[in-house]
């Protein structure tokens, strides 16, 4: 990808060859230097809670976390078993939010794994959406975004599946964010829903949705 961060060389700690898991202690001293509050979106290219993430790596950026509480943290992960079997052993600041990927309704357990997980805002990433939810419960959770998927091989979004997701939310006044149609590029197909763009974000937010700046792990 032509960054120094995304190789595999004498200066990260690797799991194997090419675009591994690795860990740039670096990036960590980052949210110290900025003046401004900001919405981060931690590990944009990774997984903080993948199983080859050391725990003791998870707690340094859980600290680095607690210790800048001007901005807000959000972490997204596919992993929310191991999420939620390590949520008593960490300390969880009050602005971390936590999501889970929620691409089908094959990994709705994720969902009931992370209302296990003592994050201040629970949030739902249904992107890319790839069929529907509709046995989808949303006790528990603070916000919801549904997208649809983009690039060359983009598999299209039923409307209906993000109707059924927006008029739940609206149901259960959970904050609702549609972020994308998808198509070739991520702006290809709007993103409209029914005449209106929908921007709704948790009451806690520092700051409008987007990633300012993204540590990697």
């Amino acid at each position: 990808m032509g960054s120094a961060k995304y190789q595999t060389d004498g200066d990260v700690r690797t799991s194997g060859p090419g675009f591994g898991v690795a860990l740039h202690e670096a990036a960590l001293l980052q949210p110290y230097r900025w003046r401004n509050p900001r919405v981060v979106f931690v590990n944009s290219m990774s997984d903080l809670f993948h199983a080859q993430v050391p725990v003791s790596f998870v707690r340094d950026v859980f600290q680095v976390m607690a210790d800048t509480p001007q901005h807000t943290y959000q972490v997204l992960t596919k992993r929310a078993r191991r999420a939620r079997r390590l949520a008593e052993t960490l300390d969880w600041p009050a602005n971390l939010w936590m999501g889970v990927s929620v691409e089908d309704s094959a990994r709705l357990h994720r969902v009931d794994e992370l209302r296990q997980v003592p994050a201040a805002v629970r949030f739902l990433s249904c992107e890319p959406l790839l069929g529907p939810l509709s046995d989808l419960e949303l006790e528990g959770i603070g916000w919801v975004i549904t997208g649809g998927e983009s690039g060359p091989d983009a598999r299209p979004v039923n409307p209906a599946w993000v109707r059924e997701i927006r008029d739940k939310c609206v149901r259960e006044q959970v904050p609702f964010f549609h972020k994308q149609w998808g198509g070739r590029t991520p702006k290809a197909g709007g993103r409209d829903l029914d005449g209106r763009t929908w921007d709704e974000m948790p009451t806690t937010a520092l700051g409008p949705v987007g990633v300012e700046q993204s540590t990697a792990v």
